[in-house]
């Protein structure tokens, strides 16, 4: 079973997650991009690396993988298309793993990378849990460093559908310059407003803003709410002519954000 989801702080601003078994020392991380605040972790708390997942072949993700893996020789769930040196176990959409008493579903999530998957379960004992890596993020999205803005939409809408009270787990303390930004592409919406007052309390009591939940990223994420018409009026603005569909939304915002 599992205990416990602790963030790991990488870097400037990643999270790697580590996913603690209650029934043992083992855990399981998500993404360790640097191995020495993993090993450090795990000496603190005299456990045991037994499982890592791998979202996306980004350096911020993988670099600790070749240290991790000689040191405690764990199972690496990770994309097959990726190439990453250290995967253990290659998996794809609809494959089904394993975790301390529950089952992960993999989706494929393209767009930030072509290789990117992310890791669902939906348990009746639980909130269901996502770790959706570079793809969605609390207010925002990853930049479209592969894919194109239809690829990359699809797979937002597809962890759109997911279940409404699903745990975001991403990988970034991004939230604070995503919210500036869509309440600049969204000023009227109350909910947003609420949010930022609410993560901004976080960040200056020093906590994470993560992780997030789909109910709010739903209200608040510009990148989900592409049929609302005031996110449509932006990227007309931005455009210079009215959007044809969503995707066109999409597109307008995410050129908007990349320069924002």
């Amino acid at each position: 079973m599992i205990a416990k989801i602790h963030p790991i702080p990488a870097f400037t601003d990643n999270y790697i997650w580590a996913i603690l078994d209650r029934d043992s020392n083992k855990v399981c991380v998500v993404d360790p991009g640097d191995p020495q605040v993993v090993t450090d972790f795990l000496n603190a708390h005299s456990l045991s690396l037994a499982t890592i997942f791998i979202t996306h072949h980004h350096p911020d993700h993988t670099g600790g993988l070749d240290q991790l893996t000689e040191q405690f020789q764990p199972t690496v769930y990770g994309p097959e298309s990726s190439g990453i040196k250290g995967i253990t176990d290659f998996v794809a959409e609809g494959s089904q793993v394993e975790l301390f008493g529950k089952s992960f579903t993999v989706l494929e999530v393209p767009g930030h990378t072509l290789d990117h998957i992310a890791f669902y379960c939906d348990s009746d004992s639980h909130k269901p849990i996502l770790f959706c890596g570079d793809t969605l993020f609390a207010a925002g999205c990853g930049r479209i460093f592969e894919g194109t803005p239809e690829v990359m939409y699809q797979s937002l809408v597809k962890l759109a559908n997911l279940r409404s009270d699903t745990i975001v787990y991403c990988t970034h303390e991004y939230t604070m310059a995503n919210l500036a930004f869509a309440r600049a592409a969204e000023p009227s919406n109350q909910k947003l407003k609420d949010r930022c007052v609410q993560e901004r309390a976080k960040r200056e009591a020093d906590q994470p803003t993560l992780p997030s939940n789909m109910a709010i990223e739903l209200a608040t994420n510009p990148f989900l709410r592409c049929n609302e018409a005031t996110l449509r009026k932006s990227a007309e603005t931005q455009l210079g002519s009215m959007p044809k569909n969503e995707v066109e939304v999409f597109s307008a915002l995410r050129g908007w954000k990349d320069h924002f």
